[in-house]
């Protein structure tokens, strides 16, 4: 696996070589630094830590602040592991790793919608919408009298919506611009402006 972490900047569309508009995402991707490097033998599984966008020591939480003073490295806002071998501490993951036409899947946290009802939330129908009636969006029967004489599972009601973790898969990649640290994404990807996001491409 190769995988990096970025910050969605916001969409544009940008045009193919035949003159068609491809819709993109810009995502600013890196420069990851390793923080740390996990083993089979000391933590029973391998991975590394990489960190993403450098903040001040001085706004980090001592037990935070102890990790990045072992690794010898500046502190940062985000960290994540992923499932990737031959790095080193104190090595940093860029763009360059990923190639134009590269399939990848990215995953963040989508946009928080609140409470909502049960026609946005899980598409139902609902009611006529004239004639006096007084059934319009609402969820109507939620359940049996007798039998089972309760509300079964995973029952469709309102409630809150959004504000989840997503992962969008066979994504392509249309442009890598490394002196800008930049992806463009063919299409939309999860969350709003500004949403971390972790970009994957399985070798």
């Amino acid at each position: 696996m190769i995988a990096i972490l970025g910050k969605k900047l916001g969409m544009t569309q940008i045009f193919t070589e035949d003159g068609k508009t491809c819709p993109a995402t810009v995502i600013e991707a890196g420069p990851c630094c390793v923080i740390q490097v996990k083993t089979l033998d000391n933590d029973g599984y391998e991975a590394v830590k990489v960190g993403f966008l450098e903040r001040e020591e001085k706004k980090v939480k001592k037990p935070l602040a102890g990790v990045f003073k072992k690794a010898g490295t500046r502190a940062y806002v985000v960290l994540r592991e992923f499932p990737m071998g031959g790095l080193k501490v104190g090595e940093f993951v860029t763009v360059e790793r990923f190639l134009k036409g590269d399939k990848v899947k990215v995953a963040g946290i989508s946009k928080g919608k609140g409470f909502q009802g049960v026609m946005k939330r899980h598409n139902y129908s609902g009611g006529p919408g004239s004639h006096g009636s007084m059934f319009n969006r609402a969820p109507g029967s939620i359940g049996a009298s007798s039998f089972p004489s309760r509300v079964w599972k995973n029952k469709g009601m309102p409630g809150h919506m959004g504000s989840v973790k997503i992962t969008v898969r066979n994504l392509e990649i249309v442009d890598v611009r490394p002196d800008q640290n930049l992806l463009l994404i063919r299409g939309a990807v999860p969350g709003a402006k500004g949403t971390y996001l972790e970009i994957r491409r399985e070798i």
